[in-house]
């Protein structure tokens, strides 16, 4: 519950972060934790198709 309570606190704090930052910072930002997201995704599809046919 403790954790829940910290992620959304400093989830409100980032929305206000980027509630005042420029149109492009956020978007550039936006792009980079998406191609982030996609890449992580993709090696952990990967990583797992691997362990589990050597295993």
């Amino acid at each position: 519950m403790l954790f829940l309570v910290a992620a959304l606190l400093l989830m409100g704090v980032v929305m206000g972060a980027v509630a005042h930052a420029p149109l492009a910072f956020s978007a550039i930002a936006a792009v980079v934790i998406a191609v982030w997201l996609g890449v992580f995704a993709l090696r952990e599809r990967h990583g797992r198709r691997r362990h589990t046919a050597a295993g």
